[in-house]
Protein backbone atom coordinates (compact mmCIF):
# COMPACT_ATOMS: atom_id res chain seq x y z
CA UNK A 1 0.00 0.00 0.00
CA UNK A 2 1.23 3.40 -1.19
CA UNK A 3 -0.25 6.00 0.88
CA UNK A 4 0.37 10.21 0.10
CA UNK A 5 0.25 12.25 3.22
CA UNK A 6 -0.93 15.72 2.89
CA UNK A 7 -0.79 18.35 5.90
CA UNK A 8 -2.81 20.86 4.51
CA UNK A 9 -1.79 24.70 4.84
CA UNK A 10 -1.74 27.66 2.62
CA UNK A 11 2.07 28.67 3.71
CA UNK A 12 3.34 25.38 4.09
CA UNK A 13 1.58 22.16 3.11
CA UNK A 14 3.56 19.32 4.10
CA UNK A 15 3.39 16.15 1.81
CA UNK A 16 4.60 12.68 2.45
CA UNK A 17 4.71 9.55 0.73
CA UNK A 18 4.77 6.19 2.80
CA UNK A 19 4.79 2.34 1.30
CA UNK A 20 4.36 -0.67 3.35
CA UNK A 21 1.28 -2.49 5.09
CA UNK A 22 0.56 -3.03 8.90
CA UNK A 23 2.27 -5.41 11.17
CA UNK A 24 5.20 -4.74 8.56
CA UNK A 25 8.50 -1.92 8.68
CA UNK A 26 7.48 0.98 6.92
CA UNK A 27 9.41 2.74 4.18
CA UNK A 28 9.55 6.37 3.34
CA UNK A 29 9.12 6.84 -0.66
CA UNK A 30 9.70 10.76 -0.43
CA UNK A 31 8.88 14.22 1.19
CA UNK A 32 8.56 17.74 1.03
CA UNK A 33 6.75 20.68 1.65
CA UNK A 34 4.61 22.96 -1.42
CA UNK A 35 5.58 26.33 -0.28
CA UNK A 36 3.36 29.41 -1.25
CA UNK A 37 4.27 33.52 -0.74
CA UNK A 38 2.14 34.82 2.19
CA UNK A 39 1.39 38.24 0.62
CA UNK A 40 -0.02 36.37 -3.09
CA UNK A 41 -3.21 36.54 -4.21
CA UNK A 42 -5.64 33.55 -2.58
CA UNK A 43 -6.55 32.48 -5.61
CA UNK A 44 -3.06 31.96 -6.97
CA UNK A 45 -2.08 30.32 -3.66
CA UNK A 46 -4.72 27.58 -4.25
CA UNK A 47 -3.17 27.37 -7.91
CA UNK A 48 0.41 26.37 -6.71
CA UNK A 49 -0.63 24.39 -4.01
CA UNK A 50 -2.54 21.94 -6.88
CA UNK A 51 0.49 21.76 -9.20
CA UNK A 52 2.64 21.31 -6.11
CA UNK A 53 0.23 18.18 -5.29
CA UNK A 54 -0.58 16.83 -8.78
CA UNK A 55 3.29 17.07 -9.18
CA UNK A 56 3.60 14.58 -6.22
CA UNK A 57 0.81 12.12 -7.41
CA UNK A 58 2.23 12.32 -11.01
CA UNK A 59 5.88 11.46 -9.77
CA UNK A 60 4.84 8.59 -6.86
CA UNK A 61 1.61 7.03 -7.97
CA UNK A 62 0.12 6.73 -4.21
CA UNK A 63 -3.18 4.62 -4.53
CA UNK A 64 -5.01 6.19 -1.10
CA UNK A 65 -4.37 9.63 0.08
CA UNK A 66 -4.70 10.66 3.77
CA UNK A 67 -5.59 14.37 4.47
CA UNK A 68 -5.66 16.11 8.40
CA UNK A 69 -9.29 16.45 9.32
CA UNK A 70 -9.93 20.37 9.67
CA UNK A 71 -11.23 21.51 13.25
CA UNK A 72 -12.10 24.36 15.01
CA UNK A 73 -9.18 26.25 16.67
CA UNK A 74 -9.65 30.05 17.86
CA UNK A 75 -7.69 31.69 15.07
CA UNK A 76 -10.33 31.21 12.38
CA UNK A 77 -8.23 32.82 9.54
CA UNK A 78 -5.79 30.16 9.81
CA UNK A 79 -8.96 27.22 10.24
CA UNK A 80 -10.10 28.77 6.48
CA UNK A 81 -6.10 28.51 5.05
CA UNK A 82 -6.06 25.16 6.24
CA UNK A 83 -9.83 23.45 5.04
CA UNK A 84 -9.20 25.57 1.78
CA UNK A 85 -5.57 23.54 1.28
CA UNK A 86 -7.15 20.39 2.24
CA UNK A 87 -10.14 20.88 -0.35
CA UNK A 88 -7.82 21.23 -2.50
CA UNK A 89 -5.89 18.48 -1.74
CA UNK A 90 -8.73 16.43 -1.65
CA UNK A 91 -10.33 17.57 -5.14
CA UNK A 92 -6.44 16.35 -6.61
CA UNK A 93 -7.49 12.68 -5.49
CA UNK A 94 -11.07 12.67 -6.68
CA UNK A 95 -9.83 13.96 -9.88
CA UNK A 96 -8.01 10.54 -10.26
CA UNK A 97 -10.49 8.37 -8.49
CA UNK A 98 -8.18 7.82 -5.26
CA UNK A 99 -10.03 7.11 -1.89
CA UNK A 100 -9.58 9.95 0.80
CA UNK A 101 -9.47 9.49 3.74
CA UNK A 102 -9.38 12.28 6.55
CA UNK A 103 -7.96 11.77 10.14
CA UNK A 104 -7.96 14.39 13.31
CA UNK A 105 -4.35 14.86 14.79
CA UNK A 106 -5.13 13.51 18.20
CA UNK A 107 -5.74 10.13 15.78
CA UNK A 108 -2.76 10.75 14.36
CA UNK A 109 -0.44 11.21 17.30
CA UNK A 110 -2.36 8.36 19.18
CA UNK A 111 -1.64 5.98 16.12
CA UNK A 112 2.33 7.20 15.76
CA UNK A 113 3.25 7.61 19.51
CA UNK A 114 0.55 6.23 21.53
CA UNK A 115 -0.44 9.68 23.13
CA UNK A 116 -3.18 11.81 21.05
CA UNK A 117 -1.77 14.68 22.83
CA UNK A 118 2.05 14.12 21.80
CA UNK A 119 3.57 17.17 20.52
CA UNK A 120 5.30 18.26 17.37
CA UNK A 121 9.09 16.96 18.87
CA UNK A 122 7.40 13.61 19.71
CA UNK A 123 5.83 13.12 16.56
CA UNK A 124 8.72 14.08 14.12
CA UNK A 125 11.03 11.55 16.91
CA UNK A 126 8.88 8.76 15.97
CA UNK A 127 8.20 8.93 12.15
CA UNK A 128 11.95 8.77 12.33
CA UNK A 129 11.87 5.50 14.32
CA UNK A 130 9.36 4.25 12.47
CA UNK A 131 10.70 5.17 9.33
CA UNK A 132 14.69 4.30 10.06
CA UNK A 133 15.28 7.88 9.53
CA UNK A 134 18.79 9.69 9.86
CA UNK A 135 17.30 12.31 11.16
CA UNK A 136 13.35 14.44 11.79
CA UNK A 137 12.39 15.45 8.74
CA UNK A 138 12.24 19.43 8.60
CA UNK A 139 9.85 21.41 8.76
CA UNK A 140 7.32 19.64 10.92
CA UNK A 141 4.81 19.82 8.18
CA UNK A 142 6.47 17.65 6.24
CA UNK A 143 7.16 15.18 9.38
CA UNK A 144 2.89 15.40 9.97
CA UNK A 145 2.73 14.37 6.54
CA UNK A 146 4.40 11.21 7.06
CA UNK A 147 2.35 10.75 10.19
CA UNK A 148 -0.47 10.77 8.26
CA UNK A 149 0.06 8.35 5.66
CA UNK A 150 1.75 5.68 8.67
CA UNK A 151 -1.48 6.37 10.65
CA UNK A 152 -3.89 5.73 7.63
CA UNK A 153 -1.74 2.26 6.55
CA UNK A 154 -2.00 1.19 10.07
CA UNK A 155 -5.76 1.84 10.53
CA UNK A 156 -6.29 0.66 6.85
CA UNK A 157 -7.44 -2.74 7.64
CA UNK A 158 -10.27 -2.01 9.79
CA UNK A 159 -11.47 0.61 7.93
CA UNK A 160 -11.58 -1.89 5.23
CA UNK A 161 -13.44 -4.29 7.45
CA UNK A 162 -16.23 -1.50 8.14
CA UNK A 163 -16.31 -0.32 4.31
CA UNK A 164 -17.12 -3.40 3.38
CA UNK A 165 -19.19 -4.69 6.41
CA UNK A 166 -21.25 -1.55 5.54
CA UNK A 167 -21.36 -2.37 1.70
CA UNK A 168 -22.34 -6.05 2.47
CA UNK A 169 -25.35 -5.18 4.45
CA UNK A 170 -26.24 -2.48 1.81
CA UNK A 171 -26.24 -5.58 -0.50
CA UNK A 172 -28.03 -7.74 1.75
CA UNK A 173 -31.40 -5.45 2.86
CA UNK A 174 -33.97 -6.61 2.39
CA UNK A 175 -36.51 -5.54 -0.74
CA UNK A 176 -39.21 -3.65 0.12
CA UNK A 177 -42.24 -5.45 0.18
CA UNK A 178 -44.98 -5.86 -2.80
CA UNK A 179 -47.87 -2.87 -2.34
CA UNK A 180 -50.57 -4.49 -0.01
CA UNK A 181 -54.10 -5.60 -2.11
CA UNK A 182 -56.79 -4.77 -0.26
CA UNK A 183 -58.92 -7.48 1.04
CA UNK A 184 -62.44 -8.20 -0.11
CA UNK A 185 -64.80 -7.24 2.72
CA UNK A 186 -66.57 -10.52 3.96
CA UNK A 187 -70.46 -10.05 3.43
CA UNK A 188 -71.99 -9.28 6.14
CA UNK A 189 -74.60 -11.52 7.87
CA UNK A 190 -77.96 -10.93 7.88
CA UNK A 191 -79.64 -11.79 11.34
CA UNK A 192 -82.13 -14.84 9.98
CA UNK A 193 -78.86 -17.09 9.33
CA UNK A 194 -76.74 -16.11 12.22
CA UNK A 195 -77.06 -18.87 15.07
CA UNK A 196 -78.30 -17.77 18.03
CA UNK A 197 -76.97 -17.78 20.86
CA UNK A 198 -76.82 -21.12 22.99
CA UNK A 199 -77.43 -20.54 26.93
CA UNK A 200 -74.49 -21.60 29.30
CA UNK A 201 -76.70 -23.76 32.16
CA UNK A 202 -74.29 -23.73 35.10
Amino acid sequence: MRVLGVDPGLTRCGVGVVEGVAGRPLTMVGVGVVRTPADAELGARLVAIEEGIESWLDEHRPQYVAVERVFSQHNVRTVMGTAQASAVAMLCAARRGLPVALHTPSEVKAAVTGNGRADKAQVGAMVTRLLRLDAPPKPADAADALALAICHIWRAPATNRLQEAHAAARRGRTPRPPARVPATPAAPVSDSTASPARKVTR
